[in-house]
């Protein structure tokens, strides 16, 4: 007997319950990530902003070290955090990640003054590890939670809590260093907030609709449907992955060349703009707490802004999601990119014009989301996860080179030109990158997808009678 599946689920369920979780499971973790930024000033110059705690005396080596030791965690554990995700499923893989991630942050006022930077860029590390395995989560989750018809508007809303958590951390991190908790309410905070999600999470997360308790009869008909429109398979574990194919796909090279080049620009663009502004045009907005959060501002309203539009486009059928989705990469990266050469060029006179300029950039950004972000649950449900961890374990590759490319090529903080050498560099990457992804990406599920793609003796793949019956 054939089960009818229900063609529309309920207005609010639990997939809608299960987005808000991740959302704050992402602004979690962007927090922890961001607010050291403002902590280690407030550590390093409790003076000023709380005479109260204790003051470090850490040199700029020592800082970078502090900040830049997360990183290196943090892609260690993306590739494995797939395959983690795919033998434990997500439920208690991201549980994990936010707790060890908010336990190490709650401890550190503790342990820094015992162990000094080196404790603090340790935690920092171990911290990055546990915040390796978040977006491998995200995405597996979110393919077998996400009919198609919602996918843009949940995962939309599932990845705007990275735009909120940087917002939060940049202009709420200084006032809690300033108020009577002092820079170690950052890390309390923050550590007790991603506990008590914890909590709530082994409450009323779960890896897919068949296991959770809490869902209608109704809503669960309607996710299976659209599990079975979309060819995911809930025992994903036992689904061979077809590296192969993969590694042959041109929408997959497509996506990897463009979330390699945003890694690239972005860094550049939140990182290493606001080091111009203060070396070339004299303006530091870190000490500004407007100036240096209305970027982040800019970046998470955008991303609303790009959310609705391109639900009014789908619903209409003005765009195809495989253009949708081109079209909003286009306007993230080469408008951005046309802002890096304008940048290089404004004088001091006319500061608060680099700052909108900067403001704007960002928020133009934030399109990234509808635009490749998403593209992995596109080309593979089944795999979304894997390669997200394959994409994010790259893509950091070439944040890190971002840093080291201005590291070469400035050696005089005060010398425009050298700057502008670096924001060509930087605008070429974001439209070389695009280009590619214009060219050859694509929303179509992909053949090695589905669960009977199966890997044949050697180097190659074959389909079964199914998938060629499918092909025809």
């Amino acid at each position: 007997m054939s089960m009818k599946f229900s063609s529309k689920g309920p207005l609010l369920g639990i997939r809608h319950l299960q987005v808000i979780l991740l959302l704050i499971a992402i602004f979690i973790q962007i927090y922890v990530r961001f607010s050291v930024s403002i902590s280690v000033v407030a550590m390093t110059n409790s003076g000023k902003l709380n005479p109260n705690f204790e003051e470090f005396k850490w040199n700029t080596m020592e800082i970078n070290y502090i900040l830049g030791g997360f990183f290196w965690g943090f892609t260690i554990t993306q590739f494995p955090g797939s395959f983690l995700c795919r033998l434990y499923g997500v439920k208690i893989i991201l549980f994990a990640s936010v707790l060890g991630s908010s336990v190490f942050a709650f401890i550190t006022p503790f342990c820094v003054p015992l162990g000094g930077w080196r404790i603090f860029c340790s935690i920092r590390f171990i911290q990055g590890l546990f915040q390796g395995l978040v977006y491998p989560c995200i995405h597996n989750h979110l393919a077998n939670w996400s009919p198609i018809a919602e996918r843009n508007f949940l995962g939309g809303i599932t990845l705007s809590g990275q735009d909120l958590g940087a917002l939060v951390a940049m202009f709420g991190s200084g006032l809690l260093a300033s108020s009577n908790l002092g820079w170690p309410g950052i890390f309390y905070i923050s550590g007790a907030v991603g506990i008590g999600w914890c909590f709530v999470w082994l409450m009323f997360g779960s890896n897919s609709p068949s296991e959770s308790n809490w869902i209608s009869h109704h809503e669960q008909k309607y996710l299976i449907g659209s599990i079975d429109k979309t060819t995911i398979t809930e025992s994903i574990q036992k689904i061979p992955v077809p590296w192969r194919a993969i590694w042959t796909s041109s929408p997959f090279w497509a996506l990897l060349v463009s979330v390699c080049a945003e890694a690239f620009g972005f860094t550049t663009l939140e990182a290493q703009i606001p080091s111009y502004l203060d070396g070339v045009l004299e303006v530091d907005i870190n000490k500004n707490g407007l100036y240096s959060s209305l970027p982040y501002l800019a970046l998470w309203l955008m991303g609303f802004v790009y959310l609705f539009v391109s639900i009014v486009l789908l619903k209409k059928k003005v765009l195809t999601l495989t253009i949708l989705r081109r079209t909003f990469n286009t306007l993230a990266l080469w408008l951005p990119a046309v802002g890096f050469i304008g940048i290089g060029f404004i004088e001091k006179e006319h500061k608060l014009l680099a700052i909108i300029l900067l403001t704007v950039m960002m928020g133009l950004h934030s399109g990234t989301t509808i635009g490749s972000s998403l593209n992995t649950l596109d080309l593979s449900p089944n795999h979304a996860g894997m390669l997200v961890g394959v994409l994010y374990t790259l893509a950091s590759g070439f944040g890190i080179l971002s840093p080291l490319t201005v590291g070469l090529i400035v050696h005089d903080q005060h010398d425009r030109r050298q700057w502008q050498l670096v924001f060509i560099i930087s605008a070429l990457v974001f439209f070389l990158g695009n280009l590619f992804y214009t060219i050859f990406g694509s929303t179509e599920v992909q053949l090695w997808n589905d669960s009977n793609f199966l890997p044949a003796k050697g180097d190659t793949h074959i389909r079964n009678k199914d998938i060629e019956k499918q092909s025809k």
